[in-house]
C-alpha cells in the first residue's frame, strides 16, 4: 500500500511540470505578488567532465559524482552519491562531499577513500583536505582507526595526516606500523611512502614477528625503513630479545639479520650474561659476534673479571675474546683485585672443553699481596694453572721468585701452589744488600693465599743464607749445597731447613768477603721492574726489554711453553706432592708451623721440626753491587757434611747434626 502510494506520487511529481505548461497556456491567472516573492528553487545540475588538464598540482577535479547542487551565492558545491575527486594521480573517493572549487578544499563524508596508483590506499570516515596547504586530514569515526596500506606496509590511527605535496603522512595521537617483519607503536609517527621511510616519537615500541624469539626496541625517536627492516636509534634506546639486550643511544639495527652498527658507548649483555661495551660496536646476533672499538670492556659476571682494551673482538658461540691496544685484565673475585697488562689478551674454548687465556708480550702484573712479570702466560681454567714463560718473575711481599717458567695453580682465586720446573731461584731481601737466596732445578712451593708455608727443592740445590746475630745484626752468611732440599715457613719466613744426602757448604764472615760474593750466579734483583700500582702495568721499563732478549737460567725445554691441557699440547702437570724424606730422617710437629695435619697438600709426616723463628729486619730495598764479577764464597770450613743437613736460621750445626750457636 505504501508502495502504491509512492508510486502515485512519484508519478505526479513528473507529471506537474507538464500539467502546468498546458494550463499556463489556456490562460491560466497569475500567481500573487507573495509567490513571486520566494526564494528561487535551487538548480539540480548533471556534473560533467571539464576538458581542463587533469594534472595541475594545486587543483582538485570533481571526476564524478550522482548529484551535485550549488546553492544560490555560495562557492560550495555539494556532491552526494558515488563521489569522486582527482589531483594528480591521487583519487579521492566518498559518499558526499562539499568542494570549494576556488580553494580546490573539501570536505569527505563516509567510506572515504584515498589511492595513488595501484600501491597507496589510505581509508577513513571523514576527509578534510585543504587546497592552499595541500594537507588532508582523515578521520575515523570514535573506536574505528584510518588505514594507510603502502603495499606489504599498514600504518592504523584514530587521526590521520597526509601532505600531499611532500608526500609525507603522520600522526600526532598514537598509532601502529606493521610491515613483513615488525610492528612499530609511538604516540606520533612520520611515514614516507615514497622512499619507505618512517620516523617515530614518544614512547616508541618495536616488535618482531617471531612469537619465540620476539624482538623488541623500546626508546623515544627511532627511525625505520620498512623496505630494509633497518632501524636507526636516535637516542638512549634498549633491545630485547632471548639472545640478550643491547643499550646504544646511536646507530643501526637490521631487525631481520640481527647486525647491529652501534656508536656513543653502547653495550651488548649477552645469553651468557656477559657484557661488551665500546665507543663504537659492531654485533652480529645469529653470529654470536662482537667487535667493539675504543674503549672496550668485555666482562663475565660469573666470573667477576672483566677484560679492557682499544680493540676487541667477542665470539660468543666459541666462548672465545681477542683484545689488543692497552689490553688489561681485571679479575675482582676477592676483595682485592689483580690486574694484568699485555700486548694482546685472548680467551677460547678447546674442543676438549679446556678454556685457555693466553697473555702475549711485555706482560704485567699487579695485586696488593702479588706482583709479577713474564713476556707471556696462559690460564688453563679447567684446571686452574697460570703458566709464565720466558723469565718470569714474581714478588710477594719481600721474596723474589724468578725462573724460565713458573706454574701457579688457584684454588677459588686464591694461591694454592707454584711450581719452577725449568730451574728457579727463589730470593728474599733481608737487609742493605743482604738476600736469602734458593735455586734449585726444580722447586715447588705450598702457599696459603700468597703467603709461603713449605718449600721442596730437587737438582742442584744451592742455597746463601745471612743468619741473624743476637743483637739483630748480620756478620756472616752460609753458603750449601746439596741435591734436595725440604724448607718450612712460619708466618712467611723460614722457619728450618732440611737437605740430603749430600751437602758441602761454608760460612764466610761479611768483613772477609767481597761483595759479590753474597749472590748466587744467577741471582739479579730485579726491584726497579716491579709494578707498585694498578697503573704501573702498563709501564715498560728498559730493563724489561733488556730481560726479554736473554735467557737467565739457561736453555728450555723445547716444549717448555707449549700450552697443556688441549688437543695439540702435552698433558696437565700433576698436582705436586711431597716424596718422602730418607728412612733416617726425623719426625715432625705439624702444630709447630700451625699448618694442620690432615692439610691434603702438605702431608704431616714430612713437615719438617721447627725451631725459633727469627725475627726479621724490614730495610728499604736497595739496588745490590752487580754480582757478575765475582760469584765465588769466600773459602771458610764447612759446617757439616753426611747423609743429611739440619739447618735452622739463626743456628748452625756441628758434625753430628746437634744445633750449636753460631
Amino acid at each position: 500500500m505504501r508502495a502504491s502510494l509512492f508510486a502515485i506520487a512519484a508519478v505526479a511529481f513528473i507529471a506537474l511540470p507538464a500539467m502546468l505548461a498546458q494550463t499556463a497556456g489556456k490562460g491560466t491567472p497569475k500567481a500573487p505578488e507573495a509567490r513571486t516573492a520566494q526564494t528561487p528553487r535551487r538548480t539540480v545540475i548533471r556534473p560533467t567532465i571539464p576538458d581542463a588538464d587533469r594534472h595541475q598540482p594545486d587543483k582538485v577535479f570533481i571526476e564524478y559524482a550522482d548529484r551535485l547542487d550549488k546553492e544560490s551565492g555560495s562557492v560550495e558545491q555539494i556532491l552526494v552519491g558515488n563521489v569522486q575527486f582527482r589531483k594528480g594521480d591521487m583519487f579521492m573517493y566518498c559518499d558526499s562531499a562539499r568542494f570549494n572549487e576556488e580553494t580546490s578544499s573539501l570536505n569527505a563524508f563516509n567510506n572515504v577513500r584515498m589511492e595513488q596508483g595501484d600501491t597507496l590506499f589510505v581509508y577513513g570516515d571523514e576527509l578534510f583536505y585543504d587546497g592552499a596547504t595541500e594537507l588532508a586530514e582523515l578521520r575515523a569515526y570514535p573506536g574505528g582507526n584510518v588505514r594507510l596500506i603502502n603495499r606489504d606496509v599498514s600504518l592504523t590511527t584514530p587521526v590521520f595526516f597526509y601532505d600531499l605535496a611532500a608526500d609525507e603522512a603522520y600522526y600526532m595521537t598514537g598509532g601502529t606500523l606493521r610491515d613483513e617483519t615488525n610492528t612499530l607503536r609511538s604516540l606520533q609517527g612520520y611515514y614516507y611512502p615514497a622512499t619507505k621511510d618512517a620516523f617515530f616519537y614518544l614512547n616508541v615500541e618495536l616488535t618482531g614477528p617471531r612469537p619465540n624469539d620476539t624482538l623488541r626496541m623500546f626508546t623515544d625517536s627511532l627511525t625505520y625503513n620498512t623496505d630494509t627492516g633497518i632501524a636507526q636509534l636516535m637516542c638512549k634506546t634498549l633491545i630485547v630479545n632471548k639472545d640478550g639486550e643491547i643499550t646504544s643511544t646511536s646507530g643501526f639495527y637490521e631487525t631481520r639479520t640481527g647486525v647491529a652498527d652501534l656508536y656513543s658507548r653502547s653495550l651488548v649483555h649477552t645469553r651468557r650474561g656477559n657484557t661488551l661495551t665500546g665507543d663504537t660496536l659492531f654485533y652480529d646476533r645469529n653470529r654470536g659476534i662482537g667487535e667493539a672499538f675504543g674503549n672496550m670492556i668485555l666482562t663475565d659476571s660469573a666470573n667477576r673479571s672483566s677484560i679492557l682494551g682499544d680493540y676487541g673482538f667477542y665470539d660468543e658461540l666459541r666462548d672465545s675474546a681477542f683484545v689488543t691496544g692497552n689490553a688489561l685484565a681485571l679479575e675482582y673475585s676477592k676483595s682485592d683485585t689483580l690486574y694484568m697488562h699485555g700486548d694482546t689478551i685472548t680467551a677460547r674454548m678447546y674442543s676438549d672443553s679446556t678454556r685457555v687465556t693466553d697473555v702475549f708480550h711485555r706482560v704485567r702484573f699487579f695485586r696488593n699481596d702479588l706482583q709479577g712479570l713474564c713476556d707471556s702466560l696462559s690460564l688453563v681454567e679447567r684446571d686452574s694453572i697460570l703458566y709464565m714463560y720466558y723469565n718470569p718473575i714474581v714478588w710477594t711481599g719481600d721474596k723474589q721468585i724468578a725462573g724460565n717458567v713458573i706454574y701457579v695453580h688457584f684454588n677459588d682465586s686464591t694461591t694454592d701452589w707454584a711450581r719452577l720446573p725449568e730451574q728457579g731461584l727463589m730470593s728474599q731481601h733481608i737487609a742493605e744488600d743482604c738476600y736469602n737466596q734458593l735455586s734449585g732445578s726444580d722447586m715447588t712451593a705450598w702457599m696459603a693465599d700468597t703467603t709461603i708455608r713449605r718449600l721442596y727443592v730437587e737438582g742442584n740445590v744451592q742455597v746463601i743464607m745471612f743468619p741473624m746475630e743476637n743483637d739483630s745484626t748480620y756478620n756472616k752468611y752460609s753458603f750449601t749445597e746439596s741435591s734436595f732440599l725440604n724448607a718450612a715457613f712460619k708466618d712467611g719466613q723460614i722457619d728450618s731447613i732440611l737437605m740430603w744426602p749430600q751437602t758441602t757448604g761454608k760460612v764466610t764472615p761479611l768483613y772477609l768477603a767481597k761483595r759479590s760474593s753474597y749472590y748466587l750466579p744467577k741471582f739479579r734483583w730485579y726491584g726497579p721492574l716491579r709494578p707498585m700500582s694498578p697503573d704501573e702495568v702498563f709501564d715498560y721499563p728498559a730493563e724489561m726489554a733488556d730481560l726479554a732478549t736473554q735467557n737467565v737460567f739457561g736453555k728450555m725445554r723445547p716444549d717448555a711453553t707449549t700450552i697443556r691441557g688441549t688437543e695439540t699440547g702435552r698433558p696437565l702437570p700433576p698436582k705436586p706432592e711431597l716424596p718422602p724424606l730418607p728412612s733416617d730422617s726425623t719426625g715432625f710437629a705439624a702444630d709447630s708451623l700451625d699448618i694442620s695435619a690432615d692439610s691434603p697438600d702438605i702431608p704431616a709426616d714430612s713437615i719438617p721440626d721447627s725451631g725459633s723463628a727469627p725475627v726479621i729486619e724490614q730495610i728499604p730495598l736497595p739496588s745490590p753491587a752487580d754480582p757478575a764479577d765475582d760469584t765465588s764464597p769466600q773459602d771458610t770450613p764447612a759446617t757439616a757434611n753426611g747423609d743429611r743437613q739440619a739447618v735452622t736460621t739463626g743456628k748452625e750445626s756441628d758434625e753430628t747434626g746437634e744445633e750449636v750457636e753460631p
